[in-house]
């Protein structure tokens, strides 16, 4: 019998400053401190949990992580806060696209301040805008 999956609850990330980690998702995000020790910060919205451990960061071995939004109004909302608050998106001009060749699911890339590449993402089904 294989084992059946869920959603992701939490993850944690190594992070060299997790004060730092939490104030930039607070500041973009509708996250609120779950809780906080002399190592870690975690986030939350009820419906996932980030921790920000203090440890030496390793972007590159994560190609990016996705995390899913609502609607198209959403994401596009998502990137106007993005750059309103001075984030770095990628393709500057063009930044909402194919999730990935093909795709009629639609999203965005952005990294952290230790360079982690983030996706936001609104999964469409053909048909769907």
């Amino acid at each position: 019998m294989k084992i059946q999956l869920g959603t992701v609850w939490h993850f944690s990330i190594a992070v060299s400053d997790p004060q730092k980690h939490a104030q930039f998702w607070t500041t973009n995000f509708a996250l609120t401190e779950m809780f906080r020790s002399d190592e870690a910060i975690a986030l939350t919205n009820d419906d996932l949990i980030i921790a920000f451990f203090k440890g030496t960061p390793h972007p590159e071995t994560i190609d990016h992580i996705s995390l899913n939004l609502e609607s198209m109004s959403a994401l596009r909302e998502a990137l106007e806060t993005l750059k309103k608050n001075g984030v770095d998106v990628e393709d500057p001009g063009d930044e909402i696209g194919p999730v990935s060749p093909g795709s009629s699911s639609m999203g965005l890339w952005f990294r952290d301040p230790d360079g982690y590449r983030w996706e936001l993402s609104v999964q469409i089904n053909d048909g769907e805008s």
